[in-house]
């Protein structure tokens, strides 16, 4: 588990598309999207913050106490938002962190190995992402050096025209996860 990779999880998004609050949806063991997918994740990274609107209550969430919440007051402008509030807080916080991995709340299925092999590649001066048949997924993990750029971000784009500006230090990493694909937009996704 290394010290210096910091993880983000994304979870302020209204999530319209799924009807309800999906953070809350139950997963076939009984547990919550959002609790799943951070105590997933807890288990692979030192430091975690889970980003959250303003006024969520994140016990209501099942997270618990200890869980280090980042609040985004303009959550509902887009992810960029959210992942902007996330990496200021962060970079103050962490000022010996080499990376940051971003994960979205709502893919509880990521295998150990896959956060293991990101978290080995990543690197101050890349940005290290999963490849599954051809396709990349999430979580990214962005070297430091890309961190004023993410503290810029706004609106519902996230990271994207990022990555296409810096392709030559992206390092896609082959990984037989389709999780890395899955999140939960809608309902039948638990499924």
């Amino acid at each position: 588990m290394a010290s210096d990779v910091i993880a983000v999880v994304l979870a302020a998004g209204r999530g319209r598309r799924f009807g309800s609050d999906k953070r809350l949806a139950q997963l076939s063991d009984g547990q919550g999207l959002l609790a799943a997918t951070v105590g997933h994740a807890q288990r692979h990274f030192v430091q975690l913050y889970v980003v959250l609107r303003d006024d969520d209550d994140p016990l209501a969430l099942g997270l618990t106490e200890q869980t280090a919440v980042v609040r985004c007051v303009d959550a509902d402008q887009g992810m960029g938002n959210s992942l902007a509030a996330a990496i200021t807080e962060v970079a103050a916080l962490h000022p010996q962190a080499r990376a940051i991995a971003v994960l979205l709340g709502d893919m509880p299925w990521l295998a150990d190995l896959t956060l293991q092999r990101l978290v080995q590649t990543a690197d101050s001066a890349k940005i290290v992402y999963p490849v599954y048949k051809g396709e990349r997924g999430h979580p990214v993990i962005f070297g430091r050096q890309y961190w004023p750029q993410l503290q810029r971000l706004k609106g519902d784009q996230g990271a994207k025209a990022l990555l296409q500006e810096h392709a030559n230090d992206c390092i896609g990493v082959a990984i037989d996860d389709a999780a890395t694909l899955l999140d939960v937009d809608r309902p039948e996704a638990l499924r």
